[in-house]
């Protein structure tokens, strides 16, 4: 473990104490969030980001550790390891440097050169390989074997270089240097399938198409990829062959001897039909690890703005589920996201005059029965429409305020309301009422709700179904637990979903927690929790701290400061001469407090400021104040947009080419990489965040094809 820590250290650029304690606490069962929080003494403050890394590395090298010890093992049944060769395995740094020393003992299957073998030409081919041979034409006569198929001193020879192809193939260094020859060289090269052209459009870009591996960006790759796996590009990595072939021959072919011709001719055999093949298999399988580390950490950063997205609080809101035909699907909830009500109305032009006075008269009864503070509406079919509807109601002939209405990006409600999940919280309602109540949840409490979907189907990823899904998933379970924990979770009143990612719980304790409450009623206090079923001290020590009790017993459940810390904190209540919650309520208090009185061994001034931060501000919410989104009202459809047009607009995906912007018609428009600033962009996640607010210019609208060009270059 030491080799590993110092690893680490060495490549992460942490110090190796950090490093150290990090692994220690992640071998003893703490998570992230915990560890990040309340760990910081030990790990020297290292942030989430950091701690990520540090297991992330770690669990990368135990892997590497266990493919060595499964070669070894291999070797020793088959009394093939030396002390040379167990010296060099156990250097070994990456995986393609273990495999490249193995390759030579691997088993395999019948090959051109193991049936050369079997032919008793394996001394022919040693002694042209180290030039021991004359006249190498004379040696082959040796060895004719009609009856083992070796009538010819051609098949001799033939049989010779099929076993030198293959000793070339696997000379470790010569597949370091090709490696790396491909790693710096190689382009990727896409053509059209034949009989593809219809079919393919969307792939025109890449009918012929050629670009550095060096250089080719994560999103281009994985599109050529996804083209070849539907059958539409056929898709080659090469390399020149001549800066290959040269290689090889300054590695084994000396001079112009007959022997040196022999070789020649195995190189280039060896090279066409071993190593180039290996060489380019190994690197797609290099780019797309590089490409899916790319799409998946812009899936990430997406999610994690979404998801600390600004929650509008505990407000009763009425929430709608436009549509046309079928009408506004609508809901009343409170500020707990509880169904209150729920109806349908029809307030667009194909269900005349008469229906839509009726919806109006609905939505006004329903506002003033429900003391309503905002209307949630759905951004999708019909949303400009039902927008319209609701900002012309005549609010003043029902002495009502006109409630703000706030467009909710509903992508994933669909799929929310065909889960499981919601057919457990709303078993009597159809699919069209739980997907209405997503909507005014997410208004409520966006990171509440959207953890019940899965995050694939929110739609801020890019290639998410091409990349490795393992890999994926642990970055986006990573992601939405990072953010239910920076933010806290209410005890009380959390569903099992939010409370799954609570540090420490995971889906049984999260049910377990929710049938304790409605057996047992609210918890009064965190101390409670030890009596969950199943949940343990480890448990406790880990979820603790970041669930929040309202009103709780003790004043402290309401904070992020973690019960290990109570009595700390009453001993400077004790100290300051008053009480704990004294200290909550009362700045002057907490200024006399000199909390370097306090620092012990195991406490130091980053717990010690965090317990301060959080008295002066218990329980803060760290995500932004709620701000409406307003669009520009001339313009609701596509047909309404003009090139020149400056709106406003609200980020919805970033990908590694742009940026996608809702203006408000339906169909979000593209902020190109090179739009995004008057500066150049290599990042576009550095200029803009999903939710963030933009001005936009139009630059081309192609109706057809529903695309639209924009600008946010001043």
């Amino acid at each position: 473990m030491v080799e590993h820590v110092n690893r680490i250290s060495s490549e992460l650029g942490l110090p190796v104490k950090s490093v150290s304690a990090t692994i220690a606490l992640l071998e003893d069962g703490g998570t992230v969030p915990f560890i990040a929080r309340y760990r910081k003494e030990a790990t020297g403050a290292l942030d989430e980001v950091a701690i990520t890394n540090i297991r992330d590395l770690l669990g990368r090298l135990i892997e590497l550790d266990k493919r060595r010890a499964s070669i070894v093992s291999s070797l020793e049944e088959r009394q093939l390891l030396t002390e040379d060769l167990a010296a060099k395995l156990s250097k070994a740094q990456t995986l393609a440097e273990l495999e490249d020393l193995y390759l030579p003992y691997r088993p395999k299957k019948k090959t051109r050169a193991s049936q050369a073998r079997e032919k008793g030409l394996e001394p022919l081919a040693k002694s042209i390989f180290e030039y021991l041979a004359s006249d190498p034409i004379k040696e082959a006569q040796k060895y004719l074997d009609a009856e083992k198929g070796v009538a010819t001193t051609d098949d001799a020879l033939a049989g010779a270089r099929d076993i030198i192809a293959e000793w070339i193939n696997e000379h470790q260094p010569t597949r370091k240097r090709m490696r790396e020859l491909w790693g710096q060289k190689s382009f990727i090269k896409s053509s059209l399938a034949k009989g593809k052209e219809a079919e393919g459009a969307k792939y025109k870009d890449y009918f012929s198409y050629s670009e550095p591996v060096s250089s080719i960006p994560s999103h281009r790759l994985l599109a050529v990829l996804r083209g070849e796996n539907e059958g539409i590009l056929k898709v080659a990595i090469e390399v020149e062959e001549h800066s290959a072939l040269n290689i090889l021959e300054s590695s084994f072919v000396k001079g112009a001897s007959a022997c040196a011709a022999q070789i020649k001719a195995a190189a280039v055999d060896s090279y066409r039909r071993l190593l180039a093949p290996s060489m380019e298999s190994e690197l797609r399988s290099v780019l797309k690890m590089k490409a899916d580390a790319e799409a998946i950490k812009v899936f990430a950063g997406n999610l994690r703005e979404l998801l600390m997205s600004s929650p509008l609080g505990e407000k009763n809101v009425l929430a709608v589920d436009p549509g046309f035909r079928t009408g506004c699907k609508i809901v009343c909830l409170n500020g707990r996201g509880d169904l209150l009500h729920h109806d349908v109305i029809y307030p667009h032009a194909e269900h005349g005059a008469k229906s839509r006075a009726e919806a109006e008269s609905k939505v006004l009864d329903l506002i003033k029965k429900f003391s309503v503070d905002a209307i949630a509406l759905g951004n999708g079919t019909a949303s400009r429409e039902s927008e319209s509807f609701l900002r012309d109601i005549d609010y003043k002939k029902a002495a009502l305020t006109p409630p703000p209405i706030v467009l909710v990006n509903e992508s994933g409600a669909s799929i929310y309301s065909a889960s499981e999940v919601a057919r457990e919280e709303f078993p009597n309602q159809d699919i069209t009422v739980r997907g209405a109540v997503s909507i005014g949840r997410r208004l409520i409490d966006p990171l509440a709700e959207l953890v019940k979907i899965d995050p694939k189907s929110i739609g801020v990823g890019q290639y998410q179904h091409d990349v490795d899904q393992r890999q994926l998933q642990q970055s986006l379970d990573d992601t939405v637990s990072s953010c239910v924990n920076s933010v806290g979770v209410e005890l009380n009143t959390a569903s099992k979903e939010l409370l799954s990612y609570v540090s420490g719980l995971g889906k049984q304790l999260a049910a377990n927690i929710v049938k304790h409450r409605q057996d047992e009623g609210p918890f009064q206090s965190r101390e409670q929790l030890k009596k969950v079923s199943r949940l343990g001290n480890k448990a406790f020590e880990q979820c603790a701290g970041f669930l929040r009790i309202r009103n709780g017993k003790h004043p402290l459940d309401t904070t992020a400061v973690h019960p290990e810390r109570y009595a700390l904190v009453e001993k400077m209540a004790a100290d300051a001469g008053c009480a704990v919650q004294d200290l909550i309520s009362k700045a002057e208090l907490r200024k006399k407090i000199d909390i370097k009185k306090y620092v012990t061994d195991s406490i130091g001034m980053p717990t010690l400021l965090d317990i301060m931060n959080e008295l002066e501000k218990p329980g803060r919410d760290p995500r932004r104040q709620f701000v409406p989104m307003k669009f520009a009202e001339e313009v609701s459809s596509i047909d309404d947009l003009k090139e020149g047009m400056r709106l406003p607009g609200v980020v919805t995906n970033v990908t590694a080419f742009g940026a996608f912007v809702d203006i408000g018609v339906h169909q979000d428009g593209l902020v190109h990489i090179s739009e995004l600033a008057n500066t150049f962009v290599k990042d576009p996640a550095a200029v803009v965040k999903v939710q963030q607010r933009v001005d936009v210019l139009v630059l081309s609208v192609d109706k057809e094809r529903r695309r639209i060009a924009l600008s946010m270059k001043r």
